[in-house]
């Protein structure tokens, strides 16, 4: 899986690489602004568009000078301007900058005194001030030309890190942040990136491989991790021809109450759709016709009339997902608790489950090692109380799983899950799983596949992974207003096409070989 690393891990990674491939940091500059200048040049195709380049005067402010250079050099229509604020150069600077000039392209400096220069909302920007390595506010000049570039409207390209956005903590300033339209990043991908309260500064970006040491970056430790296709799809285990539903687990689904059984109904199509071989939902006896009717595959079992109260399902169940459309009545409290206590069943916990956890945290002390939690950000609130930041908020999930020996899957952009004092980031999804249920579907799924004796872990990553490629694949004949969680169920199988890409006909034969070809 591909690390996320801090800025002083990747500033010792240059370093490595340049003593270990005998070349000179400004080399790795120069390659690094080239890599650069073919990103923005494949995009362009010789584009006439006006590139607008800001730079800084430390080693950002070098890459934007390279890749000025190299657009110049190429007929791009560019003007180059270097913010002029203090006597401080960095060597690489100073040499793309005479690099710069030896090619008859004098850069304008913005001072204290010069106006900014005329950009317009068709302009490209590129924005080579600060990198990740900053470490207080900009001030003054250097804040007035952040400010001034967004509002210029233009498109805003940020090398490596939108500036004024730091690498490892919060901002404490909203108005000294780039807000770029799309961010360039080196060999790996950022942390800031994946949090909720810097969406205004980074709406998307790439990473590109910059030729860093492999060897150092291997070694290297992180607590955060990003999960892609490439990492899942090795995690999926294919079917033998002479299995049958037995080998693939009894998921009970438990949940619902009068007015909430849609929660619990999508939660059980899920678990059956994802491949548990055989579901039972335990809803209270106000649902049972609607699970009996609306999904025949299904087995039920009822409680009381409108709500749980006994929580005493007969099946032998491989896993059990607890919590969709519970409620939270008196009597619904006291037979969780009484359930938690007799249990020993792996759980995936959710929704009402998630907040009678919040009301009575003893209970945590009674999951059994490994269970999943899959609370949103209000619910994982409650659980943990309010955080400062977007960086607490993680280092309160960590503690968490930690202490009670769970997974946590805190969901949203880039969805978070925490196991064994690592967080790892979902790449898939968008915000049409902003919509009633979608929860609710992801707990089925999750729970679906560790009855199909998936680990919890695995189950948790290969699920998430598949719930918000759902949305992905919808969008091909969807808008994001128009999909809801049905939706999410129906597209689990060509999530699933997906991931496994099986575009050759299939072969009458054993389906494992079948599938693997």
């Amino acid at each position: 899986m591909p690390k996320i690393l801090s800025a002083k891990q990747l500033y010792k990674a240059d370093a490595i690489t340049v003593k270990k491939s005998d070349i000179s940091f400004l080399d790795l500059m120069e390659h690094v602004g080239n890599l650069c200048f073919q990103w923005i040049d494949n995009r362009l195709q010789g584009s006439p568009v006006t590139i607008q380049v800001f730079c800084g005067t430390g080693n950002n402010g070098g890459d934007g000078l390279v890749i000025a250079r190299h657009l110049k050099q190429h007929g791009y229509n560019v003007n180059t301007y270097i913010i002029n604020c203090d006597n401080k150069r960095s060597d690489a600077f100073l040499k793309n900058y005479e690099r710069l000039k030896e090619i008859g392209v004098w850069s304008e400096m913005i001072t204290c005194k010069s106006e900014f220069p005329k950009v317009t909302e068709n302009d490209m920007v590129v924005d080579a001030i600060f990198g990740m390595g900053l470490s207080r506010n900009p001030e003054g000049l250097l804040k007035e030309t952040i400010q001034f570039i967004n509002t210029t409207n233009a498109y805003v390209l940020s090398i490596d890190f939108p500036s004024g956005l730091f690498s490892d903590k919060a901002i404490t300033d909203v108005e000294s942040v780039i807000k770029s339209y799309h961010t360039l990043t080196f060999q790996t991908p950022k942390l800031a990136f994946l949090l909720p309260e810097n969406k205004a500064y980074v709406n998307t970006w790439d990473s590109i491989d910059i030729g860093l040491d492999q060897e150092y970056l291997s070694t290297i430790e992180s607590d955060y991790y990003l999960t892609s296709k490439a990492d899942v799809l090795p995690l999926y285990r294919f079917r033998e021809r002479f299995s049958h539903k037995g080998d693939y687990g009894h998921s009970l689904i438990i949940g619902g109450s009068f007015g909430k059984v849609g929660a619990v109904s999508l939660t059980t199509k899920a678990a059956l759709v994802i491949g548990s071989g055989l579901v039972t939902a335990y809803v209270p006896k106000c649902a049972y016709q609607i699970l009996q009717t609306s999904i025949p595959e299904v087995m039920v079992e009822v409680d009381a009339e409108n709500e749980l109260h006994h929580f005493n399902s007969k099946v032998k169940a491989t896993v059990i997902g607890i919590g969709v459309g519970m409620g939270t009545s008196t009597e619904t409290t006291k037979g969780f608790a009484k359930f938690l206590k007799l249990n020993k069943i792996p759980l995936v916990i959710d929704a009402d489950a998630i907040n009678l956890l919040s009301k009575d945290k003893d209970l945590l002390a009674l999951l059994p090692e490994n269970s999943i939690l899959t609370p949103h950000p209000k619910e994982f609130e409650r659980l943990v109380g309010k955080w400062k930041d977007d960086y607490a908020k993680l280092k309160k999930l960590v503690a968490l799983s930690k202490k009670y020996k769970i997974i946590i899957v805190l969901k949203g952009a880039y969805t978070a899950i925490a196991h064994q004092e690592k967080i790892y980031f979902n790449t898939t999804g968008n915000s049409a799983l902003a919509t009633a249920g979608s929860g609710d579907v992801l707990t089925g799924i999750i729970t679906g596949l560790i009855a199909q004796k998936y680990s919890p872990f695995e189950a948790a990553i290969l699920g998430v992974y598949l719930h918000g490629r759902t949305s992905e694949l919808a969008m091909n004949t969807k808008v994001f207003e128009t999909f809801t969680a049905s939706d999410c169920i129906d597209y689990l199988s060509e999530a699933y096409a997906d991931l496994l890409k099986k575009e050759l006909p299939i072969v009458k034969g054993d389906e494992e070989s079948d599938q693997k070809k």
